[in-house]
């Protein structure tokens, strides 16, 4: 029974994992708008109340896509923060966004399933959260790290934020000041900025010498938050 129970157990993640493969080459020859169960169900001779069993509907595909997307970019921070365990927490910092970059620049349609242009009448459900949070997860330790060491205190906030500021900082970074916090979230969301308008070709003609280009905005983005050399 253990041994059937395992075949068959072997065969679903098989099944699975081609189904999500064949969806992933439809995402970037047709973009994520235009998956469809029954084109994937077609391409790997399945009929499509067999894939059905696996996937109920395109939502759930594409939450699984977007699951394995997050998880393999928190994977690469994660690796890049580990690899440079030791160094100075700017160090770190950029080791870290350089692995998300080259994360991007080797995974252009995931990348953009994840941080480009919603698909049209898909909500991401909260299943979706984990997943997401694990590059920001690893920004956040390494500049609490930086504070518990150093002190750190962050650009002064206008008196008109601070209350956000707060909250921000209460919700996604506790035991940081919040002049830290809000610097943190604009520091995270410039870092994806950077790699969408390079990996979608907004940079084009504009900046030439990406990679340098890159890890001298990311030293800034640091800068701001306090993180120095």
């Amino acid at each position: 029974m253990r041994t059937a129970q395992g075949a068959r157990a072997r065969a679903r993640t098989e099944i699975t994992a081609a189904i999500k493969d064949e969806a992933r080459r439809q995402l970037a020859a047709e973009g994520a708008a235009k998956l469809s169960l029954r084109a994937v169900a077609r391409a790997l001779g399945m009929v499509s109340s067999a894939l059905y069993r696996y996937f109920p509907s395109r939502d759930d595909l594409l939450t699984a896509l977007i699951i394995d997307a997050y998880d393999s970019v928190g994977e690469a921070a994660e690796a890049a923060n580990a690899a440079a365990s030791g160094a100075e927490p700017l160090e770190r910092w950029t080791a870290v966004c350089e692995a998300v970059r080259r994360w991007a620049l080797a995974h252009p349609h995931e990348y953009a399933l994840i941080y480009g242009t919603p698909v049209p009448g898909y909500t991401a459900p909260m299943t979706t959260v984990p997943a997401a949070a694990r590059v920001g997860l690893v920004l956040i330790g390494i500049v609490r790290d930086a504070h518990e060491r150093d002190g750190l205190t962050g650009p002064p906030l206008p008196a008109e934020l601070r209350a956000e500021a707060e909250r921000m900082t209460a919700d996604l970074a506790p035991g940081l000041p919040p002049e830290v916090g809000a610097a943190l979230v604009a520091a995270w969301a410039q870092l994806f900025g950077l790699v969408g308008f390079e990996l979608f070709g907004q940079f084009n003609r504009v900046v030439e010498e990406r990679e340098p280009f890159f890890r001298h905005a990311v030293v800034r983005l640091a800068h701001g938050i306090g993180l120095e050399a």
